[in-house]
């Protein structure tokens, strides 16, 4: 499971006028922003925002000065992958370490939508063990009580991130995940077509 709220999608006006500096071609701008913040692509900047997408890396250094801002939920399992991206992304996450006692374990804290029965049933008593700990922690405070909620905290324990990227860190991402075998990739794929002028400037075939 894997959910995607609080997107926000920045600097476009900015980044199209860099792109421009190499020509001196600032007189042919012609895109604009509506009352309600979004950018519209006039038609002489989506042509040149096109061909430098297209052009490679080298030449759409433009589309790192494009941001975009997530609140992500994911599974532990899904963030050890995610973490490969250590360029041009920025994170902070919820935490573990300082947090992890302060509310009751339940079913929905984790990610179980593809376990079989059987498994969520066991899972659910991993569950309930990991609320006896909690517990017993808080009354405690014994550190031997922490570490046994941290080191038994499954994988598929859900932790929100809000996350920054660009757009051309999110280019990186989107053909090395697209087909990948987590169904979690597919949904963060998914969410990356409907960004603005994804179509043009991140899935293009390259």
């Amino acid at each position: 499971m894997l959910t995607l709220k609080n997107t926000s999608v920045m600097n476009f006006e900015n980044a199209i006028r860099g792109a421009r500096n190499p020509m001196n071609s600032w007189g042919r701008m012609d895109s604009h922003t509506e009352p309600d913040g979004t950018f519209v692509f006039g038609p002489n900047d989506l042509d040149l925002a096109m061909r430098l997408a297209k052009a490679g890396s080298d030449h759409r250094k433009y589309l790192r000065m494009v941001f975009v801002s997530v609140d992500v939920t994911a599974p532990l399992y899904w963030w050890k992958e995610y973490d490969t991206y250590k360029v041009a992304t920025v994170a902070n996450s919820t935490s573990t370490m300082h947090k992890i006692h302060s509310k009751p374990f339940s079913i929905d804290d984790f990610s179980c939508d593809h376990m079989t029965d059987g498994t969520k049933k066991f899972m659910e008593t991993v569950v309930a063990e990991l609320e006896n700990i909690r517990l017993r922690f808080k009354e405690t405070k014994s550190k031997d009580d922490w570490y046994d909620m941290i080191q038994l905290l499954p994988s598929s324990y859900n932790q929100m991130r809000t996350c920054t990227f660009n757009y051309e860190t999110l280019i990186n991402i989107y053909r090395a995940r697209k087909n990948h075998k987590l169904a979690e990739w597919h949904t963060f794929c998914d969410w990356i077509e409907t960004l603005p002028y994804a179509e043009q400037l991140i899935t293009f075939e390259p």
